[in-house]
Formats: structure tokens, C-alpha cells, sequence
């Protein structure tokens, strides 16, 4: 769900979920002191987008966003961490702000201010499984960090891990680094900075989601620079979309991975197309109704157990 012609907006990127505008008035090549992210519907697996997508998706992980990022401003409790959000764009947005939004995207869409994006994923893992379960399998590693051995798929970590990512270019796979190829990229302080704020959001935010019944088994979040230097959070955060959430009284009572890791993400989506499309070869086959249908009650779920 694409929005090419947004009043007062100009479309400059798309990327696997959400669509980036800028104001029609900036000319072509200028820094953008505002600009539009808009969530849409559409839901990836694989490095692919699928289709048809998750009704009503992009207005949850909106919500969500801002609920977090307002929780991370200090509404938790703990220090504020400095956030993409347009000083006029806050949880409970004002009419000001609300009137910046095309009625199109209402409710999907926030109004953020332009930032210096670090080329790096920051994968935070509380717990073993997906990829680094394979990997642990195979050499007793996740992401070359070495683990204790003797544990199993879906279980908790000693502690939470730091495993960053190069960000890959739409339709390619994002790749594994060290926190040694981090720092080469952005420099030893910065990389430092992005793991002790990856590992500070992790855990304040692991902390909220316990409380409400629900384990944050990892998750990845995306910084930036603003004009001033201040390392920022963007993007989307603590969505189903860029995490895994599992419900903490099945995974406390669960015998095998399955009923451990009952999720509240788009493990449905992810489950299927493996089954479905085993080879990866070709485009992806279409997600059948009840997948989408339950992809998209398990996302309401979350954010309503979250946020109530």
C-alpha cells in the first residue's frame, strides 16, 4: 500500500514495510528538517514482500511506536532516550500536528525529523532461537559470540546479547558482523554508544513486556544522528514486526519450542511460507485468509496485553 500522491508530500523511498515522504516544497538534493514515515500493510518473510498484506498492520505498528517511544522518553520511568519524532508529533498528537498527515494515512503515519542514519542493525537477543539457534547448533556461537553450552531452542540467555547487523539494500539479506566491523564502520565510540543504548532499550522494555505477561525474546532498533550529533532513535520500535514476543505462561509450562514460543509476531506468516516455500525459489506463493487472519489477531493481541 504505496501512497505515491500525498497532499504536500513528495515520495522519495520505499522500503519493505514502510514509505518515506518529504515535503513538496524542499528542493530535490536538500536536507529535509521534516519528513513523513508511513506504515503500510504490507508484510515481509524472507527478505520478501508477500501479498496479500495484514489488515489494519500499519496503523498497529504506528501505535505501538509511539507508545514506545513515549515510554522511552522517560514516561517509564528511566533516562530519556532521544527519539525521531517531530517536536510537534508526541503520543496524543496535537492539532498541529495531526493537520501535517494526509487524511489517507491517518493514523499510520508519523512526522519525524531528518536524521544521519547509522548503516547498522542493533540486534539485541534475550533469548536462543531463529538464527542464532542455528548457528549455535552447528558451532556453540550466535553471531561468533560464544555460549555456554547445553541449551536449547527458546531458551533464556545468561544475559542479553548485542549482535549487530549491517543494513542491507532492499531484497537483500542484512549481514551478521562483529561488534569489531561495527566500530571499523562508525567508529569504536559510536559503536559502543549503540550497544549500551541497544542493551539499556532491551532491558527496560523486556522489563514492561514481563509485566504485562510476555517475554521480548529479541528485537532490532535503528539509530541516527541529529544536526547536533545526538544519537536517535528512528524508525519503528519494539513492533511485531522488528521483534519476537512470546507469551511468558507458555513458555514457562511449554515442552517443546513450538508451545514455548506461542508468539505475538509474524511467526504464522514465517512458519507457513517455510512449509510452503521450501526452495525460495521464484516469487513467494500468496498467503492464504486464515494466515492473514491470524497473523493480524495475534498483532491486536500484543497491542492490546501491552498497552492496556
Amino acid at each position: 500500500m504505496t501512497e505515491p500522491n500525498l497532499p504536500g508530500w513528495r515520495h522519495v523511498y520505499s522500503g519493505k514495510v514502510r514509505d518515506l515522504y518529504v515535503p513538496d516544497t524542499l528542493p530535490e538534493g536538500g536536507r529535509a528538517e521534516r519528513m513523513l514515515v508511513v506504515a503500510s500493510d504490507r508484510v515481509s518473510a524472507f527478505d520478501h514482500v508477500l501479498s496479500p498484506g495484514i489488515d489494519g498492520k500499519g496503523e498497529l505498528l504506528t501505535t505501538l511506536s509511539l507508545w514506545w517511544f513515549d515510554r522511552l522518553a522517560g514516561a517509564d520511568g528511566g533516562r530519556r532516550i532521544p527519539n525521531h519524532l517531530a517536536a510537534d508529533h508526541v503520543l496524543g498528537a496535537d492539532d498541529e500536528a495531526a493537520s501535517l498527515i494526509p487524511d489517507a494515512v491517518a493514523g499510520r503515519a508519523m512526522v519525524v525529523r531528518g536524521l544521519d542514519m547509522q548503516p547498522i542493525e542493533c540486534v539485541v537477543r534475550g533469548y536462543l532461537t531463529g538464527s542464532g539457534w542455528a548457528e549455535y547448533r552447528e558451532h556453540g556461537t550466535v553471531c561468533g559470540i560464544p555460549l555456554v553450552a547445553g541449551l536449547t531452542d527458546g531458551d533464556r540467555l545468561p544475559e542479553p546479547i548485542f549482535t549487530p547487523a549491517f543494513k542491507a539494500p532492499l531484497g537483500e539479506h542484512d549481514e551478521n558482523i562483529s561488534f569489531e566491523r561495527t566500530a571499523e564502520l562508525v567508529g569504536a565510540e559510536r559503536a559502543a554508544e549503540l550497544r549500551e543504548v541497544s542493551l539499556e532499550i532491551y532491558a527496560r522494555a523486556a522489563d514492561a513486556a514481563r509485566a504485562r505477561g510476555l517475554i521480548l525474546a529479541d528485537t532490532k532498533f535503528e539509530f541516527g544522528l541529529d544536526e547536533a550529533g545526538v544519537l536517535t532513535l528512528a524508525d519503528e520500535v519494539l513492533t511485531p514486526d522488528s521483534s519476537r514476543y512470546w507469551d511468558a505462561a507458555a513458555w514457562e509450562t511449554g515442552t517443546t519450542p513450538a508451545e514455548r514460543m506461542a508468539s505475538f509476531d509474524k511467526q504464522i506468516v514465517r512458519d507457513w511460507l517455510a512449509a510452503a516455500w521450501p526452495d525460495r525459489a521464484g516469487e513467494p506463493p500468496a498467503l492464504p485468509a486464515d494466515v492473514v487472519a491470524r497473523t493480524a489477531a495475534r498483532y491486536r493481541e500484543l497491542l492490546a496485553r501491552l498497552t492496556a
